[in-house]
């Protein structure tokens, strides 16, 4: 059932698309599929895949899109189908709010904080009393689309089915932003936050805004940096925890 509506939304989205081709590419690219890897299990040549999705042939037809979709699913199916699952999940996200989100997951078992900032690389830099708080999973997302796009009363529906996550923020800049919005969301949901903020970006931990540092301390949110590694690195590192501690569909 999760394969046939995550089949039928990203087709939808790609015949709907005004430049099919760049929509080819966006989805092929979250699945983290090769155009060689994708065009072996389609059976066509590499560059069948290049011309489309820069648009050096004409857009292709439904048949190909479906082959192109299904061959997809048919590959992350064979890593453990975990972008399937999380799309599922974004899929049910009101709203424009999925868009921004690069990966999500539920955890079969918790961690504490201590122990998934250690297993990521990062550092707690406030609130180290809340070292042994656990998490039950974590969210992703894109910081500048989120800033741009997602009013921050909304954030809440980042949580997915608990607050005991970690809500990472990819490529901020300092971290001041996501630290405010958190603060200002608080307002509008009685309080309801994070269990840890995790900031992707600051070139080291010096970097990180003092005003957020100072604003998550008064609000008592636990804050870790992390190096900014590549986006691809920083989710194989959140998929590796997430599968040694139990994926919860």
């Amino acid at each position: 059932m999760l394969r046939r509506e995550v089949a039928i939304r990203i087709i939808g989205d790609i015949v709907l698309s005004k430049v099919p081709g760049e929509s080819m590419r966006i989805w092929r690219e979250r699945f983290r599929v090769t155009q060689a890897q994708l065009a072996k299990k389609m059976g066509v040549s590499p560059s069948v895949i290049s011309d489309y999705e820069s648009g050096r042939r004409r857009s292709p037809g439904i048949n190909f899109i479906k082959r192109y979709v299904l061959s997809l699913l048919e590959i992350d199916e064979e890593k453990g189908a975990l972008t399937i699952t999380t799309l599922a999940k974004l899929f049910n996200i009101r709203g424009n709010l999925w868009k921004v989100v690069i990966d999500i997951c539920n955890f079969r078992r918790p961690i504490t904080i201590d122990a998934f900032c250690s297993k990521l690389g990062a550092q707690l830099i406030t609130c180290s009393e809340s070292k042994d708080v656990v998490i039950m999973g974590y969210t992703l997302v894109d910081s500048i689309k989120l800033l741009f796009e997602i009013p921050a009363y909304e954030y809440l529906t980042l949580y997915g089915t608990t607050t005991q996550r970690a809500a990472i923020f990819a490529s901020v800049e300092r971290g001041r932003s996501p630290i405010v919005a958190i603060k200002a969301m608080q307002a509008v949901t009685g309080g309801l936050r994070p269990a840890l903020v995790v900031l992707h970006g600051p070139k080291s931990v010096n970097n990180v805004d003092d005003v957020a540092i100072k604003v998550a301390e008064m609000e008592e949110i636990p804050v870790a940096w992390i190096p900014p590694l590549e986006i691809d690195d920083l989710v194989k590192a959140l998929r590796k925890i997430a599968q040694e501690v139990g994926v919860k569909n």
